[in-house]
């Protein structure tokens, strides 16, 4: 089923720049039209975004607290999110760096020469504020922070409950065997939303190329082809890194996760991708207790591509603009990045948001984000997709360290001679969901 639902996604992007650049052929000259067509296309899109919305904040909350309450060592938790935490920074620096090291190895923005002319970059810069990001993490209210999918501080609130789940022993079952339940349930909704991904990703690509046609891969082709290489080289570091900790490994993880990479590829969004990157976390042998807490700090504090394209396309902007930036110049500017970019996961536009934040706090031409603007969308899908890549390791390594992995799902829902629960389940059609539930309990 899995190896299905990658092909059909494959099949879709595909045909979604097939039918994008017929209908972009047809219309493309009318702009008003071409854009009022490509909205239809990505109304699949929409309406897939809008699924995952919903139900991420009770699925963050429910595996969330289910795994801290079945950890019960408060210790346990300290340990895991320390090194968690370490491995983001590592992972953080490393992105950044690489990031400067491409851009001014291939000198994109050179030779452009583009004038200085103080427009409005039409990004609003005063949504990063790292006053306000501290004060964000905490809520005011639970609703609150469920309604707008504020992960951050869904995880702390997370925290709290769990926590005192724990502390309160016996008398807090009851509500952990309800929080147990609605993880059931929110991994079969689950199973139902992704069942329109295919439908999403075909929407989303043609609804680009409609309007952008596929003129725009070639004349910004240099731009993205010298991105893409930075960002295939933090992809085997990554893989490295992971092959260290994790041995062979590694390679089953590549596999296991190709769909929410697809999804997040075609998709330019880290959330469509976060309950099929769960789910696929479990099959690898991830306990729940683990990869509920660990993936959402992660996508808060472990955006790799996100970083990397922050720190080239602030450099790349100044040298299109003819600024040379001194290398103690750039050093500061990742400084700055390491700290401003740990702000983003709650901020519409968020990688653009920090460039144009730290092109301005630079004195350097803001305005220059529009100029990325028109392939910003085919940035957005690598540095998402490398997002999803640099979290699943981490994850995965962080695990591992605490020796907790498990041998990952056979490749078959059953097996000759499946136990019977095994057996029971697949006849439901609830295989994967009863497998998690009960490693979960045997946590």
């Amino acid at each position: 089923m899995a190896k299905r639902l990658t092909s059909i996604i494959l099949i879709a992007m595909v045909l979604g720049v097939v039918v994008g650049y017929i209908t972009n052929q047809l219309v493309g000259a009318d702009k008003a039209q071409a854009k009022d067509i490509a909205g239809y296309f990505h109304l699949l899109a929409d309406i897939f975004l809008h699924l995952i919305k919903m139900i991420i904040a009770p699925l963050v909350f429910a595996t969330l607290v289910s795994g801290i309450a079945h950890m019960g060592d408060s210790a346990a938790l300290g340990r895991i999110g320390g090194r968690a935490l370490l491995w983001f920074i590592t992972a953080s620096l490393i992105s950044l760096s690489l990031g400067l090291v491409f851009v001014n190895f291939f000198e994109p923005g050179v030779g452009l020469d583009l004038v200085r002319s103080g427009a409005d970059s039409g990004v609003d810069t005063k949504a990063l504020n790292f006053r306000d990001f501290v004060l964000h993490i905490f809520p005011t209210s639970m609703v609150e922070a469920m309604a707008s999918n504020a992960i951050l501080q869904i995880v702390v609130f997370s925290l709290f409950v769990g926590v005192a789940l724990t502390a309160i022993g016996e008398r807090g079952k009851p509500i952990v065997a309800v929080v147990e339940a609605l993880v059931d349930l929110m991994l079969q909704i689950t199973g139902y939303v992704m069942k329109v991904a295919p439908l999403a990703v075909f929407g989303a690509i043609a609804s680009v190329v409609t309007v952008q046609g596929l003129g725009v891969l070639v004349t910004f082709g240099q731009l993205i082809g010298e991105f893409y290489l930075g960002l295939a080289t933090l992809w085997l570091i990554l893989g490295f890194a992971g092959f260290l900790v994790l041995g062979k490994r590694i390679f089953r993880l590549a596999r296991y996760i190709r769909e929410p990479l697809l999804i997040a590829y075609s998709t330019a969004s880290s959330e469509a991708a976060y309950p099929k990157l769960l789910e696929q976390l479990d099959r690898f042998g991830v306990p729940r207790r683990i990869s509920s807490f660990v993936l959402p700090l992660g996508y808060s504090f472990n955006l790799d591509g996100s970083m990397m394209y922050a720190a080239f396309a602030t450099v790349f902007i100044a040298q299109a603009y003819g600024i040379d930036l001194p290398m103690s110049t750039q050093i500061t500017i990742l400084l700055v990045l390491m700290i401003t970019s740990k702000g983003i996961a709650a901020v519409p536009r968020a990688s653009l948001v920090v460039v144009a934040a730290t092109l301005a706090q630079f004195d350097l031409p803001v305005e220059g984000v529009a100029f990325i603007l028109a392939i910003d969308q085919f940035l957005d899908m690598g540095r998402t997709a490398t997002n999803v890549v640099g979290n699943a390791v981490a994850t995965a390594v962080v695990t591992k360290w605490e020796g907790m992995l498990e041998v990952e799902e056979p490749d078959y829902v059953e097996p000759p001679h499946a136990p019977a629960h095994t057996a029971a389940a697949g006849a439901a059609g609830l295989d994967l969901a009863a497998d998690m539930v009960e490693d979960g309990r045997k946590g």
